[in-house]
């Protein structure tokens, strides 16, 4: 099948082919992953689409391509107008626009591994009212076109030494158990990769650019656990690692063992699993105890050992970084540089560490027009050259042993206009907001979201995405259950209190459509703060990212003393930190970019 709208034809065929009026397609694996392995890439082969969210609807007449406020623009470039309809969410849910379009009587199609229980029910509930229902198949009906298809990764697991994880995989798991006795819960599965990962101290390359391997694992109320991960996957060292309390099992075996859970309490994570595991709990007769993974929280705050980890692969890739950003002030005004071949010299910097093991995600070089795509992904068809007066964003990070790295630095190259100015200085101030915030124990992310926004709103402005999302410790770059987000979701994680160890982005934008965009990032973690005289137990934020931020698009009449002392601060950490990394030439240059503002 040549094409995408050949591609759609054959699936509306192989539906009319199992009597289904239409089928769900969601960009995501059997474990919810947000990035997932070239075998489940179903969305992108259907519809053209390279963000790293979205979801598709087929019906015989209709198909609709539902996107996020990140992806508005990038959606029109890559998937046809003609053949699907552009829906953006939260403002649709894809329940509400079944419920719309489905014929009485219709059914439905979804794949159960694929979906959480509670998009099933909520499907379920629209599908009804116009007397359609929903329908689980059994096998994807994508995989019946798709005749290239990948198989899923065979690499091999390898150990992630605690020297990096602070903490042993038999300790993990006997702290799970300890607080299953206190929950009076037998088990409780684990279906995120991360979650994992992190709990046996294993990482794996099944995933672009997360270090995970596809596995599931039931942790028993005695520290025992269960690990369902395909054989060849294993070797010596790994079992070894994994020692007697893991029983490994072929990955197939696992939801034969969920059906074996008859009258047990079993944990099972309404985010993280999918409708298939609890059905096959359901079955099994087993009694659900509908929580998150008993990892989630763990993982996202950070032991000393990771926090420390951090810090040191943020030094190291902020010294690659700076190099980029020198050799880039260098040869960008000479021309004949594009998107592509700026991504591919960054990524030589960070290789000359010999610890990079992977991007933390595809690097997002975007020029101009492209700047303004908040998830940007070029490719050697997208890819613009870098012009003269024209803003270039680049946000890109590194996965290393010690730790995952994700950063945004705009530069602009020649002179930029007084509009390009304000708009990054009104990012910078947001952005220095939230780095200097100081809020009680028990602050939600949401509550904190405005402080990255105000000085936009005050020009009404904005921009659609959250301000910061959680980081993994070489693991996932998006890592849950904290976030910085206007939206707040109670139930999803959207809400969840920031603690110490915690780490997150803060990353505020600004974005004109087909002219330019603005971020600065960097990563910051929760630490606690000591107030002179103070009650309260008080949070603030250690920024991890040590990079130079552009001075040539600073309006410096819109700061504050405040804002200006901490500009120079920052600077001044950027050349104690990173300037003895540097070649004579490149320490030179950041000793000017980094000079005070006066």
């Amino acid at each position: 099948m040549s094409t995408y709208e050949d591609r759609l034809k054959a699936l509306r065929e192989e539906l009319a082919s199992r009597k289904l009026a239409g089928f769900v397609v969601p960009l995501t694996d059997e474990h919810m992953s947000e990035y997932v392995g070239s075998y489940a890439q179903r969305l992108a082969w259907l519809t053209g689409f390279q963000g790293s969210a979205g979801t598709a609807v087929v019906m015989p007449e209709d198909a609709a391509i539902f996107t996020d406020g990140r992806y508005t623009l990038q959606v029109r470039e890559q998937v046809d107008g003609k053949n699907w309809e552009y829906v953006g969410i939260p403002g649709t849910s894809v329940a509400d626009w079944l419920g719309e379009h489905a014929d009485d009587g219709a059914q439905i199609g979804y794949d159960p591994w694929l979906h959480t229980r509670q998009w099933v029910e909520a499907a379920e509930k629209a599908l009804a009212e116009k007397g359609a229902r929903l329908v689980a198949v059994d096998t994807n009906p994508i995989d019946a076109i798709w005749p290239d298809k990948p198989l899923p990764s065979d690499a091999k697991l390898i150990v992630h030494a605690d020297k990096h994880a602070g903490k042993s995989s038999a300790q993990k798991r006997q702290d799970m158990a300890d607080d299953m006795a206190k929950k009076n819960v037998d088990a409780a599965v684990l279906a995120a990769l991360d979650s994992i990962a992190w709990t046996f101290n294993v990482r794996g390359a099944d995933v672009d650019h997360t270090p995970v391997a596809l596995a599931y694992s039931i942790v028993h109320k005695d520290g025992t656990a269960d690990l369902f991960v395909e054989p060849d996957k294993m070797n010596d060292e790994v079992a070894r690692h994994l020692g007697n309390g893991v029983r490994v099992h072929e990955r197939g075996a696992f939801e034969g063992a969920l059906t074996s859970l008859k009258g047990k309490r079993v944990i099972a994570d309404p985010e993280r699993a999918v409708a298939a595991i609890f059905r096959a709990l359901d079955e099994g007769g087993a009694t659900i105890v509908a929580q998150r993974e008993p990892a989630v929280l763990p993982k996202a705050i950070k032991n000393p050992v990771e926090l420390q980890g951090s810090r040191e692969s943020h030094l190291r890739d902020g010294a690659a970084l700076t190099r980029f950003l020198h050799w880039l002030s260098i040869e960008a005004p000479k021309g004949g540089l594009t998107e592509m071949s700026a991504a591919a010299r960054l990524q030589q910097f960070r290789e000359e560490s010999d610890l990079l093991r992977d991007t933390s995600f595809d690097t997002i070089s975007a020029a101009g027009p492209h700047a303004a795509i908040p998830h940007y992904r070029v490719t050697e068809e997208s890819s613009l050259p870098l012009e003269m007066d024209g803003i270039f964003l680049c946000d890109s990070g590194g996965q290393y042993p010690d730790g995952t790295t994700d950063v945004t630095r705009t530069v602009i190259v020649g002179t930029p206009t007084a509009e390009m100015k304000d708009r990054f200085t009104r990012v910078l101030k947001g952005h220095i907001a939230l780095a200097t915030a100081i809020f009680p124990k028990g602050t939600r992310g949401s509550q904190l979201d405005g402080f990255a926004r105000q000085y936009l709103w005050a020009a009404g402005l904005d921009y659609g995405h959250g301000t910061g999302h959680g980081v993994g410790s070489y693991l996932g770059v998006h890592e849950g259950p904290q976030r910085i987000s206007a939206a707040n979701y109670p139930g999803t994680g959207w809400d969840e209190p920031l603690c110490a160890g915690m780490i997150l982005s803060n990353e505020p934008g600004y974005y004109k459509g087909g002219e330019y965009g603005i971020r600065i990032e960097n990563l910051v973690a929760v630490h606690e703060r000591e107030i002179e005289g103070g009650e309260a137990v008080m949070l603030g934020f250690e920024t991890l990212t040590f990079a130079p931020i552009d001075r040539n698009l600073i309006d410096l009449s819109l700061l504050s003393p405040h804002e200006r002392d901490w500009v120079d601060g920052y600077h001044a950490d950027v050349i104690a930190k990173i300037g003895p990394q540097l070649d004579a030439a490149t320490a030179a240059w950041l000793g000017e970019v980094c000079a005070p503002l006066g």
